[in-house]
């Protein structure tokens, strides 16, 4: 194989062809041939049987090239990566196949590689870190949530408030007709709470169990069921059942029943410390982040969109994990959002672009640095890794190479030097931003709980990222040689 015509391109991409001589270009048609040929029918033959030339006579002598192309691609870009010392990412294509006169072929292939860096500043960068204070009224409201979450709900004989859940039949009507979806039985509903349209759950308030009301509300204006939106509308309301929900007393014996503790005073300074070292470290990672980010924007490197993309994969991949611990998966939950996977692809995609950016600043500070990796720190990795995923040490040593692991913690060096050189300062205050409402669901009386960002992330991801995760052992190792990429090479 001769490989030339090596151009680099914008985007850290990179273009060039291979040559293959005639002979193994002949043999690979000939491989074409044997494995197709059982396919093909030609009359006078039994299937499978009709020579080459004969097929090569009816369909032409390229018929197999294309399929021989594809047989030889895989190797002829490994062989050319290698030569050139490129360093692969994404998956490189096919751009053009060409057969000469003496049969030779040549394979012009365009690939992404990592890109080339210039680093800006990186050490004594400055970024906000926020400063710690636990206040008295959030350890009240954790101590209150833990008081929820142990309150009984028990029926009462009495009118109902706001608070308490009133059990309920109901049908609406609009002009004395009733409508689709405006009909239950049975419905909890927590009065205060605004699940239904705005003047329902008053209208309830003050009704006892037995009672029947006509209950007069208007559907709002933007409703989503377009035949009801501004309509004044008439619920004949029944409320069988009034229940309140029952907190136990805040005092030691609570504090006993659901802690370690003896008393409510040291119940709640566990809690303090509890939210004082969450808060801490929260504060850390957002300021170790900024620190990162800093240290990328200070950076030149043309980033190729592949490099995006793979980390686009990799958190489709994450958030449907994490989804599906929840009994969930990224495909109901982007239905329950009115998305699809293009527009949360659009919509992460910033985050994947400082994730690909992170990982190309941190590299290039591995270098610039010098940074080494000692094989008791590899043996020691090795070791944590396994602990912390329940393996065989010499099963996670099967499933990651010791060069991609080497590489991780290069990384996590880097970044630690980003972090003990940075100073923080102090955060600069921001206003709140307002809230938007909440989408309403096909049930006419009922609203849906959505996230109130329209643009913000789904929950099961974190935004930032304060240093390189250490990487969960694959079921199949993996070689870190820089030919290799993460598929063969396809047509365009």
């Amino acid at each position: 194989m001769i490989v030339k015509n090596v151009e680099k391109k914008e985007k850290s991409t990179v273009t060039f062809d291979v040559v293959i001589d005639a002979a193994a270009f002949e043999k690979a048609v000939n491989g074409a041939y044997l494995k197709n040929k059982s396919k093909i029918f030609v009359q006078g033959f039994r299937k499978g049987k009709a020579p080459r030339m004969v097929i090569e006579g009816m369909y032409g002598k390229d018929v197999f090239y294309d399929d021989a192309a594809d047989d030889l691609a895989p190797e002829a870009f490994t062989f050319a990566a290698k030569q050139e010392d490129l360093r692969v990412v994404g998956t490189p294509a096919v751009k053009a196949v060409n057969v000469s006169e003496d049969k030779e072929l040549t394979l012009s292939f365009l690939t992404a590689v990592w890109p080339e860096a210039t680093l800006g500043q990186y050490k004594g960068l400055e970024a906000p870190k926020a400063k710690v204070e636990i206040t008295d009224e959030q350890v009240d409201a954790e101590v209150e949530k833990t008081r929820r979450r142990n309150s009984r709900i028990v029926t009462v004989d009495r009118a109902a408030q706001q608070g308490d859940t009133a059990v309920i039949d109901y049908e609406g009507s609009v002009d004395g007709v009733p409508f689709d979806g405006g009909k239950d039985e049975g419905h909890n509903l927590v009065l205060g709470s605004g699940a239904f349209i705005p003047g329902f759950e008053d209208q309830v308030v003050g009704m006892s169990a037995g009672e029947e009301r006509d209950l007069n509300v208007t559907f709002p204006e933007d409703y989503h069921e377009k035949s009801l939106a501004g309509k004044a509308a008439v619920f004949h309301v029944k409320c069988n059942e009034v229940k309140e929900n029952q907190m136990p007393d805040l005092d030691d014996e609570f504090a006993k029943d659901v802690s370690e503790f003896d008393t409510l005073d040291e119940y709640k300074a566990s809690i303090r410390e509890k939210l004082t070292k969450a808060a801490e470290a929260d504060a850390e990672s957002a300021y170790q982040s900024a620190l990162i980010e800093k240290a990328g924007d200070n950076m030149t490197a043309d980033i190729p969109d592949a490099m995006i993309e793979d980390q686009l994969d990799s958190m489709v991949r994450e958030y449907d994990r994490n989804l599906q611990m929840n009994g969930l998966n990224l495909e109901l939950y982007l239905k329950y959002l009115g998305q699809d996977i293009n527009s949360f692809r659009a919509q992460v995609r910033p985050t994947a672009e400082r994730r690909a950016k992170t990982d190309v600043v941190l590299d290039k500070i591995a270098e610039t640095e010098d940074i080494q990796v000692s094989d008791e720190e590899i043996e020691e990795e090795y070791k944590k890794l396994a602990e912390q995923y329940s393996m065989e040490l010499e099963q996670v040593k099967a499933s990651l190479a010791k060069e991609v692991l080497e590489g991780d913690i290069k990384t996590r060096k880097a970044a630690q030097l980003i972090f003990d050189t940075g100073v923080p300062t102090e955060p600069v205050a921001e206003e709140p931003a307002a809230e938007e409402p909440a989408a309403e669901e096909s049930a006419p009386a009922k609203k849906r709980r959505t996230s109130k960002k329209a643009d913000a992330e789904p929950a099961a991801e974190g935004e930032a990222e304060s240093a390189p995760k250490k990487r969960a052992p694959r079921k199949t190792a993996k070689k870190a040689e820089p030919a290799e990429t993460d598929g063969e090479p396809k047509a365009e």
